[in-house]
C-alpha cells in the first residue's frame, strides 16, 4: 500500500501515521517515515504543472490525500494528474481522499450556469480513480455523480462529542439552523442532544446559494415581437426577502449554529447578531469545513459570535491566529480507519453507526 500526498502537511501526515500506527503501537517509530510519500511535483514558469511519481506502484493499492489549498483550481488540477501518473504506472487501485469535495455548492443548474460538481466527478473518474473517500458533501445527491463508489463519511459525531464535553452547559443551548436548507441537518443535532430547535428565516443569500434553475430572464424586445400570442409565458414575480425572523425561543440560551460549510461569514455574522437580540447570551458555530476566505477571520473576532468550531478537513491555521475564536476537531482518526479498512477489504459499516440520516 502506498499513501500519497502533494502536501507534507501535519494533517496528511497524521492520517498516515494513524493507519498502521492507530491499533499497532510497536510499530510506530518503523511504518512512520516511510508511510507518507512525496511525489516530485514542481509548476513550470507558465504554470504547467507536472508530477513524477519516485516509487514503483505497479500492482499496489494506492491513496492519494489531498487538501485544499488556497488555489483551488490548482488543487484539483494536481490531484488529477497524481492518480493519472498512479494510472499509467499501473496501479492496482486508487482511492482518492479528499475530504473537502471543491466546487460541492455548484451542484445544481443555476441559470445558465453549469454543474461544476459533476464536470469534476467526470474528471476524477477519468484520470482513473477507482474509489472516492469525502466527508459531508454538501449534497447527498454528489454522490450520483460518480461512477465508481464513493464514502461520504460524516463529521457529526465528532461535532456532537465537542459540544458535549467543551460547553459545559449545553443542556441549556438550542440548535439553530441558519436557514431553512439547513434545517433537516441541524434538526438531527437536536435530537440526538435533545435539545430544543430554532430556525433563522428570511436571511440574505449567499454569492452562492441553493437556489435551483433560475432562467427566467426577460427575452429581448425583438424576440418579444416574434412570439405567438399563444405562446406567451407568464413572467415570474422577483421575490421580495422577508426580513430576518427566528422561529423558536433562544431567549437566556446558548445558540449552537449547524451547518456544512463556512465560507463568507456574512451571513454567519447577521444571524449572530440576530440571536443577540433575541436574548442568547452565547452563540457558537458548528461546521465540518471552515474555508474562511478573504477576511473572515477579522469578521468573526469583531462580530457577536463567541466560538467557531471547525473540523481540519481544510488547513486553517493562518486564520486560527489571526482569530482565536476558532477551534479545531480533528477527524484524521476516521479518514486512517477508511482508508485502512479499504485496503483490507473490511466493511465501512462501523464508521456510520452514530450517523443520523439528515446528517
Amino acid at each position: 500500500m502506498f499513501i500519497f500526498s502533494r502536501f507534507d502537511h501535519p494533517y496528511c501526515i497524521s492520517v498516515s501515521y494513524n493507519v498502521f500506527a492507530c491499533r499497532i503501537p510497536v510499530l510506530r517509530e518503523t511504518f512512520f517515515k516511510p508511510l507518507l510519500h512525496l511525489p516530485a511535483l514542481s509548476h513550470n514558469a507558465d504554470a504547467k504543472t507536472r508530477v513524477q511519481i519516485q516509487e514503483s506502484v505497479r500492482g499496489k493499492d494506492v491513496f492519494v490525500i489531498q487538501t485544499v489549498s488556497k488555489d483551488v483550481n490548482t488543487t484539483i488540477m494536481e490531484m488529477l494528474i497524481m492518480v493519472y501518473a498512479c494510472r499509467t504506472s499501473c496501479a492496482r487501485s486508487i482511492t482518492g481522499v479528499l475530504p473537502y469535495f471543491p466546487y460541492s455548492k455548484q451542484c445544481k443548474m443555476r441559470k445558465r450556469g453549469s454543474i461544476v460538481s459533476k464536470l469534476i466527478a467526470s474528471m476524477m473518474c477519468k484520470a482513473g480513480l477507482t474509489h472516492l473517500i469525502t466527508m459531508d458533501l454538501h449534497q447527498k445527491e454528489i454522490q450520483g455523480f460518480f461512477n465508481i463508489p464513493v464514502d461520504n463519511l460524516r463529521a457529526s459525531p465528532f461535532l456532537l462529542q465537542y459540544i458535549q464535553e467543551e460547553i459545559p452547559d449545553y443542556r441549556n443551548a438550542v440548535i439553530v439552523a441558519k436557514s431553512p436548507s439547513s434545517a433537516k441537518r441541524a434538526q438531527s443535532f437536536a435530537e440526538r442532544l435533545r435539545l430544543g430547535l430554532a430556525v433563522i428565516h428570511g436571511e440574505a443569500q449567499d454569492a452562492e446559494s441553493d437556489q435551483v434553475d433560475g432562467r427566467h430572464s426577460p427575452p429581448t424586445v425583438k424576440t418579444t415581437g416574434a412570439i405567438h400570442p399563444s405562446m406567451e409565458i407568464p413572467l415570474l414575480i422577483p421575490k421580495e426577502k422577508p426580513p430576518i425572523t427566528v422561529v423558536g425561543d433562544v431567549g437566556g440560551r446558548i445558540a449552537i449554529i449547524v451547518d456544512d460549510i463556512i465560507d463568507d461569514v456574512d451571513s454567519f455574522v447577521a444571524a449572530a447578531e440576530t440571536l443577540k437580540e433575541r436574548g442568547a447570551y452565547k452563540i457558537f458555530i458548528m461546521a465540518t469545513h471552515g474555508i474562511l476566505s478573504s477576511d473572515a477571520p477579522r469578521f468573526i473576532e469583531e462580530s457577536a459570535i463567541d466560538e467557531v468550531v471547525v473540523t481540519n478537513t481544510i488547513p486553517h491555521e493562518l486564520q486560527k491566529l489571526q482569530c482565536p475564536k476558532i477551534k479545531t476537531v480533528d477527524i484524521s482518526m476516521i479518514l486512517s480507519e477508511a482508508i485502512r479498512r479499504i485496503h483490507n477489504g473490511e466493511s465501512m459499516s462501523y464508521l456510520f453507526r452514530n450517523i443520523g440520516v439528515d446528517d
